[in-house]
C-alpha cells in the first residue's frame, strides 16, 4: 500500500473500528430508524476523514476532519440515548462513548497539526 493514503492514518483506522463496533452492538436492535441513524453517524466519521484527505488542500482536509469530529459527537449522543432506552447495555454504552471521545480528541490533534501546515 502506498504510504500517502488515508488508509494509513491511525484516526481513519480507529474510525473504521468504531463503525464496525456500532454495527456489531446494534445488529439486533429492532428500532430500525435508530439503528440506521447511529450506523450512519458512525460510518460518517471514517468517510469524512477519507474524503477530506482526498481533497486538494489542507484547509479542506481540516474542514472534513471537523465534520468527522461532529459525527463522533453524534455517536456519543445517540449511544447515551440508546443506553437510557435500554437498547444497549450500560457497559457497552460506556465503552463506546469512551472510544468515540478518544477518537474525537485524536481528530482534534490532527486538525491542529494540519492547521499549522497552512497558517
Amino acid at each position: 500500500m502506498n504510504d500517502d493514503t488515508f488508509e494509513n492514518l491511525e484516526v481513519w483506522q480507529e474510525a473504521v473500528e468504531l463503525a464496525a463496533r456500532v454495527y456489531e452492538l446494534f445488529r439486533e436492535c429492532r428500532d430500525f430508524d435508530f439503528r440506521g441513524q447511529i450506523q450512519a453517524a458512525a460510518v460518517s466519521v471514517s468517510n469524512n476523514i477519507a474524503e477530506g484527505y482526498e481533497r486538494s488542500s489542507n484547509a479542506e482536509f481540516v474542514r472534513f476532519l471537523d465534520i468527522a469530529r461532529g459525527s463522533c459527537g453524534e455517536v456519543r449522543s445517540q449511544t447515551d440515548v440508546a443506553a437510557r432506552l435500554k437498547l444497549l447495555k450500560q457497559p457497552d454504552a460506556t465503552a463506546l462513548i469512551a472510544d468515540a471521545k478518544l477518537l474525537s480528541k485524536r481528530i482534534a490533534r490532527l486538525m491542529e497539526v494540519r492547521r499549522k501546515d497552512f497558517s
